[in-house]
């Protein structure tokens, strides 16, 4: 079981206070990455632990925390799509799993709607992450939160609240988690052996966990080796970046490229970066001489060619129009 992280300490305090309240729906919704999932977890684990500690943090040592760590809690229940349960595995059947909380998920919690707490107390179901609830499975949720059993808590786990149903809304408490503080992410990446760990984090938007499999994956050379190429659009060779890149994911290297334009505007405009620390003097140089209009268009064409990205299909082809694009926005 993970700790809380560092960043999530005051989060951790403000949900005491909601702790022996009348509540039946919580909404953890912010950004992607920061964890989440991992505070909605924890919470559960405290409440269904036996003996908590200081802080009203689970004991590790009860026989609840026990079932929590063996995934057999009889109190506790977590509903994710199958695509996140399987690591992309075949179902039985050989389809691939799907990407959604089906109806028959939610159906299926009958049988644990109708017991009572194993242990007279709470009972805890988490649902992660929330907007991937199909409409059916949204609509089946609803009846639940309307008319909850007594003692159970649903917690909502969300980076896209606004794809929600504006009901399920209404009958949760929403829980806002902010972005984790610049200082104390790039310190914890540090103690997980990540170098340049301030680099690392402005990369992935600053959200700590993204950072982490950022650095843990093979991308972060096919990321230096793409941001290499686009500091001299004039003399980047599309075709041979493009066959570089053929196997990386392009929702990822889209994301890179948002970053990279984001910064260049940013510069332009106002005279700052985000997601770029330490290329200050090259970004400069770089937008000197481009007009304010192609950076618009350049942002507005990676915008299309990110919901492009999920469904093309030659990688190859996909990034020699996009790299071939950027070009010729950034030397007209």
């Amino acid at each position: 079981m993970k700790d809380i992280y560092p960043w999530q300490k005051k989060d951790w305090a403000r949900l005491q206070a909601l702790r022996n309240g009348p509540v039946h729906g919580l909404l953890f919704r912010g950004s992607a990455g920061i964890g989440k999932l991992d505070l909605a977890i924890n919470y559960a684990r405290s409440l269904l632990c036996q003996e908590p500690g200081e802080s009203n943090t689970a004991c590790g040592k009860c026989p609840s925390c026990h079932w929590f760590e063996q995934g057999s809690h009889p109190d506790f229940r977590i509903l994710q799509p199958e695509s996140m349960s399987l690591d992309g595995e075949e179902t039985e059947s050989g389809k691939k799993p799907s990407k959604q909380i089906s109806v028959a998920q939610i159906r299926g919690l009958a049988d644990f709607f109708g017991m009572t707490a194993h242990q007279g107390g709470r009972r805890v179901i988490v649902i992660h992450p929330a907007e991937s609830m199909n409409p059916n499975a949204a609509n089946a949720l609803l009846k639940s939160l309307e008319e909850p059993p007594p003692g159970l808590l649903f917690i909502l786990v969300s980076h896209k609240p606004q794809q929600l149903l504006p009901t399920i809304l209404s009958r949760c408490i929403a829980f806002p988690l902010p972005t984790p503080d610049t200082a104390s992410a790039a310190r914890w990446l540090a103690e997980q052996g990540v170098k340049n760990s301030a680099d690392v984090l402005a990369a992935s938007g600053f959200a700590p966990l993204l950072a982490l499999q950022l650095d843990e994956q093979l991308g972060g050379a096919e990321r230096a080796m793409m941001l290499r190429a686009v500091r001299q659009p004039a003399v980047l060779d599309a075709f041979a970046l493009a066959d570089a890149l053929q196997k990386t994911e392009q929702v990822m290297v889209v994301q890179w490229l948002q970053q990279w334009s984001y910064d260049l505007a940013s510069m332009k405009l106002a005279g700052r970066l985000r997601y770029h620390p330490g290329e200050e003097s090259v970004i400069k140089n770089l937008v000197g001489p481009v007009a304010a209009l192609n950076l618009a268009r350049l942002q507005k064409h990676l915008q299309s060619a990110k919901r492009e990205a999920r469904h093309t299909l030659n990688p190859k082809l996909f990034y020699e129009s996009l790299l071939l694009a950027y070009c010729q926005l950034m030397l007209e």
